[in-house]
């Protein structure tokens, strides 16, 4: 990762200092939330001098998302991002996060969370969705032991959580095609196209990708999933979905690719160029 420098500024009479919040889910396997840590800990590294932390939605005593928050806080920030680091805008938990944060009045959704203290200025960053980073990321994991001729004959089928409820399935299912076809053209595969864990999806898209056959030159079909880190539904559940249908699946999870840090870092560095400008403005106003 290149490194991002910014100093706490004063613009006119409003001292500065951003921080960046990193939200994951959290898990109970120690190994989960290590992988999550040391992508935050390259994103920290990344940017040399802001306030990084991680948080968690669950799960993971004293790392909770108000913990985050209270140790930004005494840190002296007053410009807050934080960044869900989830697949998708479709993620209930993206929306109900956003909600404890203050980022929006309602939430899409019924929510257990409770609103959270937040005593700095917010800004509610964006999920993974379909970004360049995260395509790359996959594809390096997807294509490391195919050549260019074989991509050229695979049809590629990207898998993901997703959601019953029709707002949030969408969302997941736009995210995940625009990756899929982000993957297809810079891998050279032959078709691309993403399902959803609902209970037959899977095998209907494989089924789909195998017909197009000798007009889209598909003579295989590669699953892989996209998850933020390896567990049930990547070791179990997906490879069930898949037996007997005849496709290869690439098992793994986005993090530890250091792209996922990279989605980060540039995020952030695009929200503290923002935060620079508007400082800006707001001493020029206040000087004439």
């Amino acid at each position: 990762m290149s490194k991002h420098s910014r100093a706490d500024a004063r613009w006119g009479e409003t001292f500065v200092k951003p921080g960046i919040l990193v939200i994951s889910h959290g898990s109970r396997e120690e190994r989960w939330v290590s992988r999550v840590d040391d992508t935050i800990r390259g994103v920290r590294e990344a940017l040399a001098g802001i306030p990084v932390e991680g948080a968690y939605l669950e799960l993971v005593e004293g790392r909770l998302i108000q913990d985050g928050i209270d140790r930004l806080e005494q840190m002296g920030v007053t410009h807050l991002l934080a960044v869900p680091l989830f697949v998708s805008s479709g993620s209930v938990h993206v929306d109900e996060i956003g909600w404890a944060l203050g980022a929006y009045d309602e939430p899409r959704r019924p929510t257990d969370l409770k609103r959270l203290r937040v005593g700095m200025q917010l800004t509610y960053g964006r999920p993974i969705a379909d970004d360049p980073e995260i395509a790359e990321a996959l594809l390096d994991k997807a294509a490391r032991d195919m050549s260019a001729a074989e991509r050229a004959r695979t049809g590629l089928l990207l898998i993901g959580h997703g959601s019953e409820e029709p707002w949030f399935y969408d969302e997941w299912k736009r995210g995940l095609l625009g990756l899929a076809r982000r993957m297809a053209e810079l891998g050279g595969y032959a078709a691309a196209d993403a399902a959803l864990l609902r209970p037959d999806e899977a095998a209907a898209r494989v089924r789909a990708l195998h017909e197009r056959g000798a007009a889209a030159r598909v003579e295989r079909v590669q699953a892989v999933p996209v998850f933020i880190s390896e567990g049930y539904f990547t070791s179990a559940v997906i490879p069930k979905r898949l037996a007997g249908l005849g496709c290869e699946y690439t098992p793994g999870s986005l993090i530890p690719h250091p792209k996922v840090g990279e989605w980060i870092v540039r995020q952030a560095a695009e929200w503290l160029q923002e935060v620079a400008v508007k400082g800006k403005e707001g001493e020029q106003v206040g000087e004439n």
